[in-house]
């Protein structure tokens, strides 16, 4: 059998975190995820300079092939509104494998099937063992599941489904285009151009009122890729886009039960107004490493609830460096 200090279940954004930061103070760390890295990974990739920071990156002088925005370009009945705010994109593909890799984790491919406590450890599948469990493995997450659930119970109200493809393409618009509500999508649809002549487009909407409605997510694809091409920003014959769900932020009770952690997409927390998980979920892995690391309360309170906070605080700041 296996031993490490702590296992974390999930090589994403909030996983990698968490155990960059545990091997950062001396930690034996494991990471299991059931996928090979790098992996594609399906995800409009907005990365916020509050993410970077925390992840202690500098976009200016990172290896990492990120585009830049000085703006979004946003379209609401028929309005458009450009919202001056720096924010960057990245595939996923290349972001979570570097994040990875730079943990300086021990890292093994294991799609993990049963978590069970023996003691003051953990065991998982009776090949690995641990005092500290860490569940970072998105909505399906293998320790949410074995130890949160029923604490955690997830409300079918804050459910997203969302509908993307990610492709190489010759894109020529370099902004970032976000479409509200159009032909009665309850969310948003997405235009997201990325380094190295990639894009990625997509849908996301409140699964429970798609499901009143009799539709699906994919019934809003058609519209959203005809908009595209008399846009002029989208021409192309090779679609194939795939669906899956993730949860907002949600009155989330229990993140912690002993020496078993929860955090990004095991928790559900995208923010409640744009669906953004890569911000919160990496502060999620850090709160979650410093709790297992200094003996502290593992808490929620301090990560956004919502991205219009964060927009917000980017805008001032723009504005003071400004004058």
């Amino acid at each position: 059998m296996k031993v490490a200090d702590a296992i974390v279940i999930g090589g994403g954004p909030a996983g990698s975190t968490c155990a960059w930061k545990l091997r950062a103070a001396g930690v034996d760390v494991l990471v299991l995820d059931r996928a090979i890295f790098p992996r594609l990974k399906l995800c409009a990739g907005w990365v916020t300079p509050e993410a970077l920071l925390d992840l202690e990156i500098d976009p200016e002088a990172s290896p990492l092939n990120m585009v830049a925005f000085d703006k979004l370009v946003l379209h609401w009945n028929g309005h458009t509104v450009n919202l001056p705010t720096r924010q960057y994109s990245i595939r996923r593909y290349e972001f979570d494998d570097f994040l990875l890799r730079r943990s300086a984790a021990r890292i093994e491919q294991h799609n993990v099937r049963e978590i069970y406590r023996d003691g003051s450890d953990y065991i998982v599948d009776g090949r690995y063992r641990a005092r500290y469990i860490v569940g970072a493995g998105g909505t399906a997450c293998p320790v949410y599941r074995s130890f949160f659930r029923t604490l955690n119970a997830r409300s079918s109200q804050s459910q997203i489904a969302a509908y993307e493809q990610e492709f190489p393409y010759d894109w020529r618009d370099p902004s970032c285009h976000l479409w509200f509500f159009d032909d009665g999508l309850p969310g948003y649809a997405w235009y997201v151009p990325k380094a190295n002549g990639y894009i990625n487009i997509g849908l996301g909407g409140a699964a429970d009122k798609i499901k009143l409605r009799g539709g699906h997510v994919r019934d809003y694809w058609r519209s959203l890729v005809t908009k595209l091409e008399r846009q002029d920003l989208v021409c192309y014959d090779g679609y194939d886009p795939r669906g899956y769900s993730y949860y907002l932020r949600d009155n989330v009770d229990v993140v912690q039960l002993d020496n078993a952690y929860i955090a990004g997409d095991s928790v559900g927390l995208a923010t409640r107004d744009m669906g953004e998980g890569i911000g919160p979920a990496i502060s999620s892995g850090l709160l979650a490493a410093q709790s297992i690391v200094t003996g502290s309360d593992y808490s929620l309170d301090k990560i956004h609830k919502y991205s219009a906070t964060g927009f917000a605080k980017n805008i001032f700041e723009r504005r003071k460096v400004a004058a």
